[in-house]
């Protein structure tokens, strides 16, 4: 082992980032099981626009586009970031390209490649990477902060810890009345205080553990009491493991969606889900870079353009292949929480997700209690740098402010980093610190006024 692991030492400057072969194969299989849930939340949600029937089809596109380029940005950018179908623009695609606009759905894949191509072309113009290092350190830091939160909520909710309840989110699963009811509840819960006790006592890979035993109890109890209140496709030991993959879905994206919306509509279609998609990977990649530590004394990550790059072409591969815009996933932080700090982590990552394309029935076995436990103790560790704002100058603490609570109150990083963007701008030159203020941030700003007033 010796011979390898001096390769790969080599490669990914293991030893310069102070991390093991052992280590960045740890973390990159927690990044992997906080993520497996998008195997099969992103068929779940596109196939209401795809149709019945198109399930695998979807799942194997998913899997693929993410062990595509979850490993490009391991191996190109030497950074532990994972990509796969980004959560909200899937919803875009389903409720509001094709159940909205009336789009097909490869019209509504021709509107995802349309963004990508965007994207990419504002990478290697470098106006991209330019915006990124115009966002001021304070900013940078509550973006990170404020997607712990947001993690910490998706924890909550998707373990049925809390759920809708009218306006407001209330304790406890869907239908329980404000009551934490439930053996799934009871376990997440279990999950929590287990993980977060091997966290306080120092142990490696405890995000993984907590996720493994978690598992374990879900499969035994669903076994044992016929169910105990898990979803179908969740904690079952699959009758076969092998499945051969359908990639029926690659190719199919039809651009006619111009004519059908015209060039105004589909323009603002376009324009829309570049912005999301713009703002939450520079958001995800600070956030994860402050966990990981690879960030400078300004709060700029190395690569940049590599990085962007990797993400932009991510994204045109989502809609190549049916499986909606690829994004960089806030749940790299979870691995490098685990001590995940270059590119192995991502390229483990990667190689599990292919697995997924022949043996996707596991990934199914993992409770979203498990995962959901794990990203409520990431959401603390990002919570972290909460000390390093400047809450005596309001100019600066307000907007941060406002990007901590929006972000996860509205459910979207975009829309947090939006609140803080504009409310900084204004401030600064309301205040007559028109100097501290970029003029990509005033840009920015306007662009996202334009994004709030068209609806996102």
């Amino acid at each position: 082992m010796t011979a390898p692991a001096s390769a790969l030492d080599r490669f990914f400057g293991l030893r310069a980032r102070g991390t093991t072969v052992r280590r960045e194969i740890l973390a990159g299989t927690t990044t992997f099981m906080t993520m497996a849930y998008i195997l099969f939340v992103n068929p779940e949600i596109l196939g209401n626009a795809a149709g019945a029937g198109h399930f695998a089809a979807i799942l194997t596109s998913t899997a693929l586009v993410a062990a595509v380029m979850t490993a490009a940005m391991g191996l190109f950018a030497n950074l532990p970031l994972a990509l796969a179908s980004g959560m909200g623009l899937n919803a875009v695609v389903a409720f509001g390209l094709v159940l909205g606009k009336k789009l097909t759905y490869p019209q509504a894949m021709g509107v995802i490649v349309a963004e990508g191509l965007l994207i990419t072309l504002l990478v290697a113009t470098g106006l991209r990477q330019a915006v990124v290092r115009a966002v001021p350190m304070t900013l940078k830091r509550a973006i990170g902060i404020g997607i712990g939160l947001f993690l910490a909520i998706i924890g909550f909710k998707g373990a049925g810890f809390i759920s809708a309840g009218g306006a407001l989110l209330q304790l406890g699963p869907e239908g329980a009345a404000g009551r934490l009811a439930g053996f799934p509840v009871v376990l997440f819960a279990l999950t929590l205080v287990f993980t977060a006790w091997l966290v306080s006592r120092g142990v490696r890979g405890a995000l993984l553990i907590g996720i493994a035993v978690s598992t374990a109890v879900a499969v035994a109890a669903k076994a044992a009491f016929g169910g105990a209140g898990f979803a179908p496709h969740v904690a079952n030991l699959p009758s076969s493991i092998f499945g051969l993959p359908d990639f029926s879905m690659l190719g199919q994206v039809d651009f006619s969606f111009v004519t059908v919306l015209g060039w105004l509509a589909a323009s603002l279609a376009v324009f829309s889900i570049m912005l999301s998609d713009f703002f939450d990977t520079v958001g995800t990649v600070v956030a994860v870079g402050q966990e990981a530590k690879y960030l400078d004394e300004n709060g700029n990550f190395p690569r940049a353009s590599t990085v962007l790059m990797v993400d932009s072409l991510a994204a045109i591969a989502g809609g190549l292949a049916g499986a909606s815009s690829a994004t960089t996933y806030v749940e790299s932080a979870a691995g490098a929480a685990s001590g995940g700090r270059t590119g192995l982590t991502s390229v483990t990552t990667a190689a599990l997700f292919a697995l997924c394309l022949f043996i996707s029935p596991l990934a199914g076995i993992v409770p979203p209690q498990a995962t959901g436990a794990v990203l409520v103790l990431v959401g603390y560790m990002m919570m972290r740098d909460v000390g390093s704002i400047a809450w005596d100058d309001p100019t600066e603490s307000i907007p941060a402010f406002l990007t901590v609570t929006v972000m996860p109150f509205t459910y979207s990083i975009t829309n947090g980093i939006g609140a803080g963007f504009v409310s900084y701008v204004l401030l600064k030159l309301a205040g007559g610190k028109a100097r501290q203020v970029h003029p990509l941030m005033i840009g920015a700003s306007i662009a996202f006024v334009v994004y709030f007033a068209i609806g996102g």
